[in-house]
């Protein structure tokens, strides 16, 4: 995978060597960026779900971008107004603290506050074929490692900041691209075609713009009108979502057990609620949702608390290297903790999705940079992949701001490698690693099992390897 990034970057940086001018200048004519400037905008963002909204809110939050032309495409009919209700979503995410950060500066996180949240001070991670397992937290539970929030507060945020800017970005609902076209060379001179991206809408209007921005998901317009070499795969499973009523209990805890069917996870709401986010097969899934209530309650404490998996081999050799690391490393060892019990199901609230591996090779063409799932999309046994997108919003808008204050040209193609090359180093490893757990854990073959059992356990000894994870999870 990292060859096939390798080869569209070098390709590019070719082209740029063999330019004496910058790309804002040579791809294009000087003369013709200046053609019909009245008709162009300066960023259309297509796609107005949070990263899309978080991109266009950032880049009209920016001092150094005030006076450009900002539109967002949405394709939805916009909300009179969000009402939070007492049933909650069964969309969440797990927000890191960076992407807090970024919501912070937008604006949107005072907005959260005010709707709901709960914090994560501890996770706990286990394997469902020995007794090995993992815990996450700050000594003393005094810091969040993450916060859950249900997207449609998330959007709500983002969406009120967003008004709050006025004419600084054009938001357009209920529009989306229908097509999109590339700017012209400069070698085909004479072509009549605009140097710009050209955004076909489906109300038969035509938007031209110096930076067409794709945040448009997994199956981006953007990204295959650009042409960008794409790596994907189907994991043939699919996420059950729910929310579920739980025992009462101080609910700060995220739990998730790995089957080797997929990972089970329970992410708090609040002390009497959790989401659930369980992977399967999907002939799994699809059963899961025709189950009764009551059924369906019992399977998921089932999944958390069944023994039929263990590896007897596998607890064998666990408990004696758990000897070994207890008498080299004294406390290393967690205190294993019992997940709540599930009581009953939201009416409602289940669901079911497809879960696939999406990653293109190039995160930017000339004029064109794609954020969020239009980027990657990854399995969700992380929580990871929105802040993946928040971080790409924050990254793209400082190179954006970059390319303002020198004077360049903010759909010329050196600095846009800039963003690509930060994002793919930063995104890249933690695909990978998601994608191997996944594939490590969906087996019950011993010598597999053996190997991820004495690697969680040691992991779990060493205090600085897990205070290292958690800092990576952060950013």
């Amino acid at each position: 995978m990292f060859s096939m990034t390798g080869a569209p970057l070098a390709a590019k940086k070719l082209l740029l060597a063999k330019c004496s001018r910058s790309i804002g200048a040579s791809y294009f004519t000087s003369k013709s960026l200046h053609t019909n400037s009245e008709n162009v905008v300066d960023f259309v963002i297509s796609g107005g779900g949070m990263v899309g909204a978080a991109m266009a809110c950032s880049l009209g939050n920016a001092p150094a971008l005030k006076g450009k032309k900002i539109v967002l495409l949405e394709g939805a009919a916009e909300k009179e107004s969000f009402t939070l209700t007492e049933k909650y979503s069964n969309r969440v995410c797990a927000l890191s603290p960076a992407t807090v950060d970024l919501l912070t500066d937008l604006g949107s996180w005072q907005e959260i506050c005010n709707m709901r949240y709960q914090p994560v001070k501890r996770m706990q991670v286990w394997d469902s074929c020995s007794d090995s397992l993992i815990t996450f937290s700050q000594a003393d539970m005094t810091e969040d490692l993450a916060y859950i929030v249900e997207n449609d507060v998330i959007l709500a945020s983002i969406t009120a900041r967003l008004n709050a800017l006025g004419d600084r970005v054009d938001v357009r609902y209920r529009t989306q691209a229908k097509a999109v076209s590339l700017p012209t060379p400069v070698e085909d001179v004479a072509s009549t075609e605009s140097p710009f991206v050209r955004v076909h809408l489906e109300n038969g209007e035509t938007l031209q713009t110096r930076l067409l921005i794709g945040a448009d998901g997994s199956n981006s317009l953007v990204r295959r009108s650009a042409d960008c070499h794409t790596i994907s795969w189907d994991y043939y499973q699919s996420a059950v979502v729910a929310t579920l009523g739980i025992s009462q209990m101080e609910n700060n805890v995220a739990w998730q057990r790995f089957l080797p069917t997929g990972p089970i996870a329970l992410l708090p709401l609040s002390n009497e609620f959790s989401s659930l986010v369980w992977s399967t097969t999907t002939e799994d899934a699809k059963n899961l949702l025709q189950l009764p209530d009551e059924s369906f309650v019992d399977a998921v404490n089932d999944a958390y608390w069944h023994d039929r998996d263990k590896d007897s081999i596998a607890i064998s050799l666990g408990q004696t290297f758990q000897g070994i690391l207890n008498a080299a490393i004294p406390g290393g060892t967690s205190n294993r903790q019992l997940p709540p019990t599930v009581t009953d199901v939201v009416e409602g609230s289940r669901a079911m999705f497809p879960l696939s591996m999406v990653h293109s090779s190039e995160y930017v063409k000339p004029r064109i940079a794609l954020i969020g799932d239009a980027a990657h999309r990854l399995h969700p046994l992380a929580g990871q992949g929105v802040n993946l997108g928040f971080g790409d919003v924050v990254c793209l808008t400082q190179v954006l701001v970059d390319a303002v204050q020198r004077g360049s040209d903010v759909g010329g193609l050196s600095h846009l490698l800039q963003y690509e090359t930060q994002r793919q180093r930063h995104n890249l490893p933690v695909l990978l690693t998601i994608d191997g757990l996944q594939r490590l854990y969906g087996t019950k073959f011993s010598p597999f099992v053996i190997a991820r059992s004495l690697g969680l356990q040691a992991t779990n000894a060493l205090d600085f390897v897990k205070n290292k994870i958690i800092q990576q999870a952060a950013v």
